[in-house]
């Protein structure tokens, strides 16, 4: 149970009865209240957004992000794709600037291709955009990251009892109700940010990259590593009208 001096969490769900510590990082890349993106990360602005708010374009990136380099064949096969479909939208991407032929692995039959940043920027100024295109182009984007991110907790919850026990019970599932101003919950966010940063940072030193696609992988991780998806959604929520 959440320690004596904290409040409870409306609804707290782990893989075991107790919950473990609420987690948080950064929707890829979109740091709160941030105007610079970080290093390695790309500023989205108009017409990069409609490059990448596209369904296949966003899971083509987030695969090359998380599971590492690959050919427009081997991500049609992972994302249950035609190999045209992956092909054309890898090229859209890396008109934008997403990603990028891979020339290490490249054999001269098939294009290999990489992720060439770490995450996205989601700036205020799309979010104010009164361009329709704009507008529609940004809702699908972050339309498709909530979808994304329910999707990742079903796969988890779906293949739960495939994990060794110990991995199955410390994934948290938890939700709590504050009452806050647009200042403080900005605060917050930032604060659970930094908890997470630090972790990363922590990677880093050691040599490590939790992104299998964008420089560390799999090959120098620790033993009895796992990747980890850690999501952070907090907005306010309208009161039923009596």
């Amino acid at each position: 149970m959440p320690a004596p001096d904290r409040p409870a969490p409306d609804q707290a769900q782990s893989a075991e009865p107790q919950p473990t510590e609420p987690g948080s990082t950064e929707p890829e890349g979109a740091e709160p209240g941030s105007t610079q993106p970080k290093p390695g990360y790309h500023a989205l602005d108009a017409r990069s957004l409609r490059g990448l708010a596209h369904p296949l374009r966003m899971r083509l990136l987030a695969s090359l992000r998380h599971d590492g380099p690959a050919t427009a064949s081997q991500l049609a096969a992972r994302l249950h794709e035609s190999s045209g479909a992956t092909s054309y939208h890898l090229r859209q991407l890396a008109a934008h600037g997403f990603v990028a032929d891979d020339p290490d692995r490249g054999t001269g039959r098939e294009r290999w291709w990489k992720a060439s940043v770490q995450g996205t920027h989601f700036s205020r100024e799309l979010h104010e955009s009164t361009d329709p295109e704009v507008r529609g182009a940004a809702d699908l984007f972050l339309h498709e990251v909530a979808t994304t991110h329910t999707q990742e907790l079903s796969t988890w919850l779906g293949t739960l009892r495939d994990w060794p026990s110990e991995w199955a019970h410390v994934g948290d599932l938890s939700d709590y109700t504050l009452r806050l101003t647009p200042e403080r919950l900005r605060e917050m966010n930032k604060k659970l940010h930094e908890v997470v940063e630090s972790y990363q940072e922590a990677d880093a030193d050691a040599g490590t990259d939790a992104n299998a696609g964008t420089g560390g992988g799999t090959d120098s991780a620790p033993e009895n590593s796992a990747q980890i998806r850690v999501h952070l959604h907090s907005f306010p929520r309208a009161l039923p009208r009596d």
